[in-house]
């Protein structure tokens, strides 16, 4: 798979966060960034919570996670600041969400355009170097996500052989441990 960089967030506005966030300003971190819309059960049930997952279980010095919400239907009903910000609040969202900037010229969002997204949820993965390393319209489970993020985490990191802490050998190989003789 050719890698190719992530395209950037075209985003009005943002909450939880003291300013506008961009994929430059990221770089070195794995970015989990998931589209959504608040009247979405797909969004609501399952892609936030496991956001919300992912951003406990992950370092935020290590993991990006990101909230866009992409309106894309229902204009009068989500697509207001003040809705969002009362979503947000209601379901305890706290990592940062960016809106998608609308079309002018009708149509989905401008993020949700470039990255020609198929709908909402939408997960969308990020490598340190700022590339595109998923993209997948609907569900994932939790323990494929993790894996992924995981992956995508240790491509960056120093190995473990090289690291300045590594135990005293105590017998043990990529095979297994032995029990001790004697």
């Amino acid at each position: 798979m050719k890698l190719r960089p992530a395209r950037p967030l075209q985003t009005i506005d943002w909450f939880n966060a003291p300013s506008p966030i961009t994929l430059e300003s990221l770089r070195g971190k794995v970015v989990l960034v998931e589209a959504f819309q608040m009247l979405c059960p797909g969004c609501v049930s399952h892609s936030l919570p496991q956001a919300m997952r992912a951003r406990a279980l992950f370092s935020e010095e290590d993991v990006a996670v990101i909230g866009l919400h992409s309106v894309f239907e229902h204009h009068g009903a989500q697509g207001t600041k003040e809705a969002l910000e009362a979503f947000l609040h209601e379901y305890r969202i706290s990592f940062p969400v960016g809106i998608d900037a609308p079309s002018d010229r009708g149509g989905p969002p401008k993020t949700m355009s470039a990255y020609q997204m198929q709908g909402t949820p939408t997960t969308i993965l990020i490598d340190r170097d700022g590339n595109l390393r998923k993209q997948k319209f609907g569900r994932d489970e939790d323990m494929l996500l993790g894996a992924e993020i995981m992956s995508l985490l240790r491509e960056g990191a120093t190995p473990a052989s090289a690291a300045s802490d590594t135990p005293e050998d105590d017998g043990c190989t990529d095979d297994g441990c032995p029990l001790p003789t004697g």
